[in-house]
């Protein structure tokens, strides 16, 4: 029987505090690298649960009057700048409050020894994921050379394949991908993976995680949804 790969997306996750920093980072790099002016609540006045960061990036943009080329562009910039940014802020930030999942780390280290082969895919930057990981004490479950980042596509779609491409063309229907929105589930069903929902603080409805293949409410229904696939 092939072994499961098990893609975990990270915000609502396995990281579920809100982190205003992303917001005033995303806003500041955008004014400085394409002159636009934005307003503080402009990300959350788009949608951008389960999105990339280029993806938000590019409808703040959008919703500012900028056209897709002109966005394009400086698009590459723009992240590597907006991840630079965050980590300046961060450094200085006090995240004692932050919270993983419950059961989070102890979920993963059950899945591990059990042979599920774990990756992250996320919409931050790599360097912003790694830090969040850093400071929540999920690094080691992560290492550095697999899953995918916000910085390296813009469609959720080509991130989960670029992560399935690293696991070592890991077999699509062998593929599980862990998140909390609407996207999660859809992209993961585009590339022909399977999908387990969690619901978290950014769950609108329970209806909108129903065309996953399981929908559960914490980290041992995870753990459990895989170990029994």
């Amino acid at each position: 029987m092939t072994a499961l790969l098990a893609l975990f997306d990270l915000d609502g996750t396995l990281f579920l505090t809100h982190d205003p920093l992303s917001g005033r980072a995303l806003v500041a790099t955008l004014d400085e690298v394409y002159g636009v002016e934005v307003a503080a609540a402009a990300p959350a006045n788009v949608e951008h649960r389960g999105l990339s960061a280029k993806r938000i990036a590019r409808n703040v943009l959008r919703a500012a009057g900028l056209a897709n080329p002109a966005i394009d562009e400086r698009l590459d910039r723009w992240c590597a700048g907006f991840a630079a940014l965050y980590l300046e802020l961060l450094a200085e930030a006090d995240t004692s409050a932050w919270q993983a999942r419950p059961g989070a780390a102890e979920g993963l280290s059950r899945l591990q020894a059990e042979g599920v082969r774990c990756a992250l895919v996320t919409g931050n930057p790599e360097p912003m994921a790694r830090a969040r990981l850093l400071r929540l004490g999920l690094e080691r479950f992560f290492p550095p050379g697999g899953g995918a980042f916000g910085c390296e596509a813009e469609e959720r779609t080509a991130l989960l394949e670029h992560a399935r491409r690293r696991a070592g063309d890991w077999p699509a229907d062998a593929t599980f991908e862990i998140g909390d929105t609407p996207q999660d589930v859809a992209s993961a069903k585009a590339v022909g993976f399977r999908s387990i929902a969690v619901s978290s603080p950014r769950t609108r409805q329970a209806s909108e995680l129903a065309g996953a293949d399981v929908v559960v409410d914490d980290m041992e229904g995870i753990v459990q949804a895989l170990l029994s696939a």
